[in-house]
């Protein structure tokens, strides 16, 4: 179990100072998620630049996402013999470069190829992030924390991102996203390194069982129904007349409150049960799914823009205890990373499609909350049994 003595943070696996650690993990975090968060403006950007489909720019997340799941995939097995820190710098070289080079073109074909750089070096920095968790003792606490960090930098992002684009379009955007990876690259050299210890090596072996397959389900069914609309979320918000930059302002006070919830998420966590607390915000973030696509006010749609980033990152981190508790935790948490973002790929193909061929947004929301809802099937015999061996 974790104690802080001072300003350190001590585990059975060794001392990391708090503050660094901190700062290391936020912005691994908010590195990795720059791409879930921010391209969804590059859509609608690039849709008004170059008058794209909707079907190719779901297409054109696709290509990101899937190969943002590809690379954790990739890292998965060989986890236990690499260092988080190198791996970040390895990522953010990546990262910046598809992104700088994305902003010089305005062919679809580059923009996609684009798309697989920026996803696999957030795979790559994603992976880094769940290994140093993971090698902390308590990493459900310091993917809280994280996602606090995380989300108090995305409110001014939020912010400036769509005052980018109204200034200098996509191609803006395109360069300002790579400065503050650039940042976000440094700062996550503060991450804990090395590799892992005898003892995780030889856990990191350990075959995935039932549990931990289940757990992988329940991830792909949350994230496939409550992320399939993400990548037009603000197309959905401008169909119901919301211009970009108030959905800016919406977006920044979804995040500010997802970090009071995820600050508060970290003091509790080693003091909750995992079964309700996972069930609750579940359920809540498959009742907002359906509310994003059918309100048809701006105040209804930015309260449940709001509730819903909030119950998403309150979610994320609970589903994810489930893999860390599993034999071969870290190897385990990689894997159900990669699987968000191998059905969030997915769901975002058949929105664009849906969108396409409806020629709306409306049906993505209700289809989405029902499967994502479908992830408390999954996720509750886990977490009823870990309930009840740690009772």
């Amino acid at each position: 179990m974790n104690t802080t003595q001072g300003s350190a943070h001590s585990t059975a696996r060794g001392t990391f100072p708090f503050l660094p650690t901190l700062i290391g993990i936020g912005a691994a975090t908010a590195a990795a998620h720059i791409g879930n968060n921010f391209t969804t403006y590059l859509v609608g950007g690039l849709m008004d630049k170059f008058g794209f489909t909707p079907f190719a720019m779901g297409a054109w997340n696709m290509a990101e996402t899937l190969s943002y799941a590809a690379a954790m995939f990739l890292v998965a097995p060989r986890a236990r013999h690499l260092d988080a820190r190198v791996l970040a710098m390895l990522a953010s070289v990546v990262v910046i470069a598809a992104q700088a080079g994305s902003a010089l073109t305005g062919a679809y074909a580059l923009l996609f190829a684009g798309r697989i750089g920026t996803g696999l070096g957030f795979g790559l920095m994603n992976s880094a992030l769940n290994l140093a968790a993971g090698r902390t003792g308590n990493p459900a606490r310091w993917i809280s924390l994280g996602i606090t960090v995380q989300t108090l930098l995305y409110t001014g992002i939020a912010i400036l991102v769509p005052l980018i684009g109204r200034q200098y379009g996509a191609q803006g955007m395109f360069f300002g996203l790579t400065g503050i990876s650039v940042l976000f690259g440094l700062c996550a050299l503060l991450l804990p390194g090395g590799k892992a210890d005898a003892e995780s090596a030889r856990m990191a072996s350990a075959p995935i069982g039932a549990d931990g397959l289940l757990v992988l389900m329940a991830m792909a069914l949350f994230s496939f129904g409550s992320l399939a609309i993400w990548p037009f979320i603000e197309r959905t918000a401008h169909a119901i007349g919301i211009p970009a930059t108030e959905f800016g302002l919406y977006q920044s006070a979804a995040v500010l409150a997802s970090a009071v919830g995820n600050a508060g998420l970290a003091l509790v966590i080693d003091r909750l049960p995992r079964a309700w607390p996972l069930a609750a915000a579940l359920g809540l973030c498959a009742l907002m799914c359906g509310l994003l696509t059918t309100v048809g006010s701006a105040p209804a749609f930015g309260a449940a823009f709001v509730v819903f980033m909030v119950s998403w990152f309150l979610t994320y981190p609970l589903l994810i205890r489930l893999a860390y508790a599993q034999p071969g935790g870290e190897r385990l948490a990689v894997m159900t990373s990669g699987t968000w973002l191998l059905a969030q790929s997915l769901g975002s193909l058949a929105a664009g499609a849906m969108a396409q061929g409806f020629g709306a947004y409306t049906l993505i929301g209700p289809v989405g909350g029902v499967i994502c809802a479908l992830a408390i099937v999954a996720a509750m015999p886990v977490a009823v049994r870990l309930d009840r061996a740690y009772a």
